[in-house]
């Protein structure tokens, strides 16, 4: 069983930035591929981003293009830790955001899909103010 523990979110204006954290209570933490998905009021649990081993080429994921270029993960294996830096943010970013794991398959394409991460974390709430 892996714990996640997600820190970061809170209230920010239009434009502002945050950096999410979520920490992973498993020493094999870099054979893990780790995601960040969100989820508005009314809406769907929405994938945001991912990541396997060191990221770089081919390891790492955007969802939606309205996060390329905003948004960027990032994987410290040693500290059992991903990021989710987001900058620029917008009203429409605000939402719960949620932390998930699942072991790597480096043979497959990452994972997309609420349905393919085996572990997640309680969320963390993004506010964007006007």
């Amino acid at each position: 069983q892996v714990q996640l523990v997600e820190s970061g979110g809170g209230l920010v204006q239009a434009g502002g930035s945050l950096r999410l954290s979520c920490v992973a209570s498993t020493r094999t933490f870099s054979n893990y591929a780790m995601a960040w998905f969100r989820q508005a009021p009314g809406k769907e649990r929405e994938f945001v981003a991912a990541v396997r081993g060191r990221g770089g080429n081919g390891n790492i994921y955007y969802g939606d293009s309205s996060v390329k270029g905003r948004f960027t993960i990032a994987k410290d294996n040693a500290k059992y830790t991903v990021y989710l830096q987001m900058n620029s943010l917008k009203l429409e970013d605000t939402a719960i955001y949620y932390c998930a794991a699942r072991p790597t398959i480096l043979t497959a394409p990452l994972a997309t899909t609420a349905r393919e991460y085996d572990y997640w974390g309680q969320g963390t709430q993004v506010t964007v103010s006007s």
